[in-house]
């Protein structure tokens, strides 16, 4: 089931860098929310907070709250691992894995979690790769590599194995960016179906993107190199492209900077 994320107060650093500070913001189930701004204001670091991918960096380390409905994911015992099967990831580039099998890279995250029965396996990976909409692509080839697929396909790919565990939350960092302009149609038109399941976050470069996938956009910005980033402001996306509030996003979306 989707679910909603509310996040206060969050500051990340690396090591003795503060990277973004002070971000509170709500992102309603089964939505799809997008993350835009200049490179380095602090986007991707944000979007890993928030299944606690961040802290795998050395000197990773976050202060303030992020609530998956109730639930703090940095409260005292919570496991990361469980947070990031709750709370799925795909990448900027495909990372299909590169030794296995279409089936086996759907299938990884289940046999991870215990899931031994063939025909169990069978039937999730189906159902996985029909969710992607790469199940009649690939339906005859299943045991070939994964790393085979054309760019677009990986990608998708990726997108079959992180929902195939069900996760709560799909997040998404630029996964069209190293993708052509028919492969990333495809993955924002499958976007638009997959939040009737998933609530999403998309971090994304291309404001057109932005303005055709997402309900609500969040702009984030840095006063100067160095400085954390900040989010300036969030809104229904049809108001942050008509009509923001702050100068500073209507400078960023109109192409004065960044």
């Amino acid at each position: 089931m989707a679910k909603r994320i509310d996040v206060s107060g969050l500051t990340a650093y690396y090591s003795a860098f503060k990277a973004i500070e002070d971000i509170s913001m709500t992102v309603e189930p089964r939505t799809v929310t997008a993350f835009i701004g200049p490179s380095g204001c602090g986007k991707s670091t944000f979007l890993r907070t928030l299944n606690r991918m961040h802290e795998v960096t050395p000197g990773g380390r976050v202060e303030g709250k992020v609530l998956l409905d109730d639930e703090n994911l940095y409260g005292t015992g919570v496991d990361p691992v469980t947070v990031r099967r709750t709370v799925g990831m795909v990448f900027q580039r495909p990372n299909p894995f590169p030794t296995m099998s279409i089936y086996d890279n759907v299938a990884a995250g289940l046999k991870l979690n215990g899931v031994r029965k063939k025909g169990e396996l069978d039937t999730i990976v189906e159902k996985s790769l029909k969710g992607a909409n790469l199940w009649n692509e690939v339906k005859d080839r299943l045991n070939k590599p994964g790393s085979g697929l054309s760019g677009g396909q990986q990608q998708r790919l990726c997108i079959a194995r992180a929902i195939a565990v069900e996760p709560q939350v799909l997040l998404m960092d630029e996964p069209c960016s190293a993708l052509d302009p028919i492969s990333t149609l495809a993955i924002e038109d499958l976007i638009g179906e997959l939040k009737t399941r998933f609530t999403i976050v998309i971090v994304t470069h291309n404001m057109q993107q932005a303005a055709r996938v997402s309900d609500r956009t969040a702009f984030f910005n840095l006063a100067a190199v160095g400085q954390p980033g900040k989010l300036i402001e969030i809104d229904d996306t049809e108001r942050i492209f008509s009509n923001p509030s702050v100068q500073a996003t209507e400078d960023y979306i109109s192409g004065r900077f960044g």
